[in-house]
């Protein structure tokens, strides 16, 4: 069998597989493709006859490397006829049968069909080269697919590479000995209180998404705002957590606050937590004894302000609970199908409820899932805003009941047109 040679070959899959971190069958299997695709580009340049070169024209072809000699053979599958149409597909009975005299019309034969060394040709060669590189690049983005994508939704550690514009690149590794894969940290998943970030710092990053199909750049994206980051690092500092004792039920993240806030409003985090012990406080042991396991987390996270608050299954205790560090009067809830409350609290401490431009209540207010109104109890007109609550939740049945008429005439008009259309059929 006749072979085209490769010289180091062996010796260019080894680099390849190191300087990509791809498994030495992987990089094999780009090269078979690419060469496959550069004959080709030489059939089609080198045609003898007039062909429709379709999309399926070359599946019967393969590409064999031989590491050990340096150097690849082209080989085709072709159909045994008694007369051949086509010489790429077919082969003819008389031609197999001198080599394989019990050959027979219909079967399939394997045919050496590489060409010359100096008929391959240079454009075939150029094609060989960047489908290999965008071959290479598939079987990373499969890799790396394949690797994370359990592992979605997960921290891992993460090492500061370089910066593209405004993201982060980062080293980050599936576990202990596995090969380091670039992710990206976009703007919007960084903490604005630890930039400018160091080359070759290390932080625990959470795995957002794993991207699919062809891209540009890093094929992960992780993220230091997501609240999941805060969820594992109170597992992993509370043991109560890790062992069910106490369970998070709600996390409401500000990482980013919004562009109309000033730089005095920084990250924050109220974070609700339950146990159905009786003998455990869940608030407790989210601190630590002197507050050493919320430190380490504040730590972690550059001194984000962390509240943790006891979840209750009682919407006016859970609001009140979320609002703190601040005092509250009275919660009243207005709607409770809407999901509206208001809250009482005396003057002095309107603004602690509130937060720096509404972040405490905003908090809150993404942690219970209630629309909530801080209110000053010293100026609180009750009788009134009984009124207001009467008004709206007597417009908002009849809102309702219109539609339930709107609803009722429609389906007694198409029952009147069914009507009419039987008649008519009679």
């Amino acid at each position: 069998m006749s072979m085209l040679k490769l010289p180091g070959l062996g010796n260019m899959v080894e680099v390849i597989s190191k300087e990509r971190n791809l498994p030495k069958h992987a990089v094999q299997n780009a090269l078979r493709e690419a060469l496959l695709k550069g004959y080709e580009k030489f059939r089609k340049t080198y045609r003898t006859e007039e062909i429709n070169f379709d999309e399926e024209y070359f599946e019967n072809f393969d590409v064999e490397l031989d590491i050990e000699n340096e150097g690849f053979r082209v080989l085709a599958t072709k159909t045994i006829l008694e007369e051949v149409d086509n010489t790429d597909h077919q082969i003819s009975l008389a031609e197999v049968r001198e080599v394989a005299p019990e050959a027979q019309a219909g079967g399939t034969v394997v045919v050496d069909v590489t060409p010359e060394q100096n008929d391959f040709g240079r454009m075939a060669a150029i094609q060989t080269k960047q489908v290999l590189a965008q071959k290479l690049r598939d079987q990373q983005r499969r890799l790396i697919q394949e690797e994370f994508q359990d592992l979605e939704g997960t921290v891992l550690q993460g090492r500061v590479l370089r910066f593209e514009n405004s993201s982060v690149v980062m080293a980050v590794s599936s576990g202990f000995g596995q090969p380091e894969v670039e992710a990206e940290l976009p703007k919007r998943e960084q903490l604005p209180n630890e930039r400018p970030y160091r080359p070759n710092s290390t932080l625990k990053v959470y795995l957002k998404k794993v991207y699919e199909g062809s891209r540009r750049g890093p094929q992960l994206m992780v993220s230091r705002a997501d609240a999941g980051l805060v969820v594992y690092l109170f597992a992993n500092e509370v043991p109560e957590i890790e062992d069910e004792v106490v369970r998070i039920v709600a996390v409401a993240r500000e990482a980013n606050p919004p562009s109309y806030a000033s730089y005095a409003v920084g990250p924050r985090t109220k974070i609700a937590v339950d146990t159905l012990e009786r003998d455990v406080d869940p608030v407790g042991a989210c601190i630590g004894a002197r507050g050493a396991r919320i430190q380490s987390v504040v730590a972690e996270l550059r001194g984000e302000k962390i509240d943790v608050i006891r979840w209750s299954p009682d919407p006016a205790t859970y609001i009140a609970n979320a609002l703190s560090p601040a005092r509250i009067q009275e919660v009243r809830l207005i709607n409770a199908e809407e999901r509206q409350a208001h809250v009482l609290v005396p003057d002095d401490q309107l603004s602690l409820a509130i937060g720096k431009e509404g972040q405490n209540v905003r908090l809150a207010a993404r942690l219970t899932g209630w629309k909530i109104d801080i209110k000053d109890a010293s100026k609180y007109d009750y009788a009134e805003e009984d009124r207001k609550a009467r008004e709206e939740e007597a417009r908002r049945q009849a809102l309702a009941q219109e539609e339930e008429e709107e609803e009722m005439e429609e389906i007694e008009e198409v029952d009147e047109t069914e009507e009419e259309l039987e008649e008519v059929e009679v």
